[in-house]
């Protein structure tokens, strides 16, 4: 079997002691906030991140480009390597694109190397929850080939459900009207969104109250696991410096449905940037998402 390597990049908000374990390389995603550039090397922690924003920051986001994914690369190449990539979902951000060129062009410098780049249309830890399959999957001795058909077959079965604290972050970033905003803040209305086929972020629903909210998140989940046919070993929660709330949820999951493994972390600045504090994401496998 030939030697591979699974990369993918941070916005599936995995710790950085999941990939130093695993020793998954990946790809960084910037961030602005207050004039100052944040990258690998140089982070906000998630609590101070969030005390920004709550504080007024606006913190913009970049995309990766192909020649950065092509020096991630390059070396496991040199080595006789085949390289897996998990992509961010293309339906919100290019990164993917990037990734997808950097493997075209690197097909002429390495005919006898293969760079498959999956567009996993997930965010987040869904994006987190994805790999680790895969993750799992190769340490279990699994092929590239068997991962990648695993990673196709299940992509769309990989749910995400969460919800807001704050409307106005939403409308920043185009996905609820200044009106709605104003009103569901006045009136305490807590929207349901999850991530659709393409990748995208939708609105699915609404209710009021941040903790009708939270429970609205595990009906959603039952929704999506009832008669699905394979099993959920784990799940994944991700938030917005809300980790008692997170815990609230992680043991109304385990009261439910009595699935035990859970992975509990913050909600990476470059996604948090547009969905703010007070997020709380539930992330499974279903029947749909």
């Amino acid at each position: 079997m030939k030697d591979f390597v699974i990369t993918t990049d941070n916005m599936g908000d995995l710790p950085d002691s999941y990939y130093k374990e695993h020793q998954i390389p990946y790809l960084f995603l910037t961030y602005t906030m207050d004039g100052v550039t944040y990258n690998r090397e140089n982070q906000l922690s998630s609590q101070e991140f969030y005390r920004r924003m709550r504080e007024g920051s606006m913190p913009t986001t970049s995309q990766v480009n192909a020649e950065e994914a092509k020096q991630l690369w390059i070396p496991f190449l040199e080595k006789g390597c085949d390289v897996l990539h998990i992509a961010f979902s293309s339906g919100l951000s290019g990164t993917y694109n990037s990734c997808r060129l950097a493997a075209e062009e690197l097909k002429e410098e390495y005919p006898d190397r293969t760079v498959t780049v999956i567009d996993s249309l997930c965010a987040s830890l869904g994006q987190g929850l994805y790999t680790d399959y895969a993750v799992r999957m190769k340490e279990d001795g699994s092929s590239m080939e068997e991962i990648v058909d695993w990673l196709t077959k299940n992509r769309l079965n990989l749910c995400h459900v969460f919800t807001v604290d704050d409307l106005f972050h939403l409308h920043r970033g185009g996905r609820v009207s200044k009106m709605t905003a104003v009103l569901g803040t006045m009136i305490n209305i807590k929207p349901l969104l999850h991530v659709d086929d393409e990748g995208h972020l939708i609105a699915v629903g609404k209710v009021r109250g941040r903790k009708r909210s939270l429970m609205k998140l595990v009906d959603m989940m039952e929704e999506r696991v009832k008669d699905y046919p394979g099993e959920n070993p784990r799940f994944f929660i991700s938030h917005g410096d809300c980790l008692e709330e997170a815990r609230y949820v992680a043991d109304l999951v385990k009261e439910r449905f009595g699935i035990e493994e859970v992975l509990i972390h913050p909600v990476g600045a470059t996604i948090g940037a547009h969905s703010g504090p007070g997020t709380m994401a539930l992330f499974f496998l279903g029947n749909y998402r």
